[in-house]
């Protein structure tokens, strides 16, 4: 299937909504997920993708533990695509990024950014 690409800069904030855990690939075993590109273990965290007077919480996928990420706090988002799948009759939609990091505050700032969209 192929993976669509999401413009993190449209949304008005992104946060986490649950901390990052490495992903299992085989619970009986307990072996976790392995990046096949980067031979990383695979994280997943929740974030909470804020546009406008909505906000929606995903599981995204990334390889690579996201160091410094914590419940709470705003983060950046790098190369998020979707990718819609379906399963024996299931189906949904895979959140993947390339990197999750916490959002920095700019030098001389009191405190982390939040974006604001356009008109606000």
């Amino acid at each position: 299937m192929v993976a669509l690409p999401i413009d993190t800069a449209k949304f008005t904030g992104i946060i986490c909504a649950v901390a990052p855990v490495p992903r299992v690939a085989n619970r009986e075993t307990g072996q976790l997920r392995v990046d096949r590109e980067t031979g990383q273990t695979v994280y997943q965290v929740g974030l909470c993708l804020m546009s406008g007077a909505s906000a929606d919480v995903v599981t995204v996928s990334v390889p690579g533990e996201p160091n410094g990420v914590q419940n709470g706090m705003p983060v950046q988002v790098r190369d998020l695509v979707a990718t819609p799948w379906e399963n024996d009759g299931r189906h949904g939609v895979a959140f993947r990024a390339s990197e999750i990091k916490p959002l920095t505050a700019p030098a001389g700032s009191s405190g982390p950014v939040v974006r604001k969209g356009a008109g606000e």
